[in-house]
């Protein structure tokens, strides 16, 4: 069992963030800009999709899960106030958020559609983040050169996300969620996800002005696909979603756990301890 608390994040979010906060680098500030831009709506439809969720369950079964799923939500609703402030200071660098746009409409398309449905979409997401937060979580030292705060948000954010990776995906299949429906959701949630990520990344290096530099690709070459390139080393772990037999929790959470417990005072808790489900 893995004990779920919500976190108050103890930085500073109020004051100016550097057009290159990344190290200086523009590529990889672009990207993980990209990625800040989707939370704030992403979040707030994972919220909506297990508390929808739960409540679809038999009223006998809800117990089970109503303490995992009352964790997950304040962990998500404080990831995407944290990230919402952060998008307000990049985008004081004329940057423009096209990806929220997009999500807002194609989840009006979801409209009527069965919870089931949601949580599939949910967890294909979650694994993305679980992922790529265990990369991260694993190469902390990629943020060299970043301010220490931005540093905590990204590696706290990573670490809460793998705590609770597997919440959506075990109310999915309490709702009688099949394996051929996770996999199909998952193929097009693979698209969809890095399509988005390519365009708002390419979009964020346009308004910089740093799109046609060969700098900003190379760095792009590096980052993504090096020694310890974010997509070199995330293929094998995403690609285990696609197994029949995948659970989130064969995933290891022991890089969380040591972050949590080595910076536990970047952070305060604010909620009850909560039990998820191993």
């Amino acid at each position: 069992m893995t004990d779920l608390v919500v976190r108050r994040l103890l930085v500073d979010l109020d004051s100016p963030v550097a057009r290159h906060w990344f190290g200086g680098d523009a590529f990889r500030t672009a990207l993980f800009n990209a990625l800040s831009m989707s939370f704030p709506i992403g979040e707030q439809f994972f919220i909506d999709s297990v508390r929808e969720g739960l409540k679809t369950l038999p009223a006998d079964e809800r117990d089970k899960y109503a303490s995992e799923v009352q964790g997950f939500i304040g962990q998500e609703a404080t990831h995407r106030r944290i990230h919402s402030l952060f998008n307000i200071q990049i985008e004081k660098h004329k940057l423009v958020n096209d990806w929220e746009p997009r999500a807002r409409a194609r989840l009006k398309m979801l409209e009527g559609f069965h919870p089931r449905h949601w949580l599939a979409i949910t967890a294909a997401t979650e694994h993305f983040t679980a992922v790529f937060a265990d990369w991260m979580l694993a190469n902390p030292d990629l943020f060299d050169g970043s301010e220490a705060r931005l540093k905590t948000m990204w590696l706290w954010h990573s670490a809460e996300e793998a705590e609770h990776k597997s919440t959506a995906f075990d109310l999915f299949r309490a709702l009688g969620g099949t394996d051929e429906s996770r996999i199909k959701w998952f193929k097009r949630i693979t698209f969809i996800f890095m399509s988005d990520l390519l365009r708002q990344t390419v979009n964020n290096l346009y308004r910089d002005g740093t799109l046609w530099q060969w700098r900003t690709w190379k760095s792009a070459a590096s980052f993504l696909f090096g020694k310890r390139g974010m997509i070199r080393l995330t293929y094998k772990p995403w690609r285990a979603y696609k197994q029949p037999d995948f659970h989130p929790n064969h995933l290891s959470s022991d890089l969380s756990q040591h972050w949590l417990q080595s910076n536990s005072e970047a952070f305060s808790v604010v909620g009850a301890k909560v039990q998820a489900a191993a």
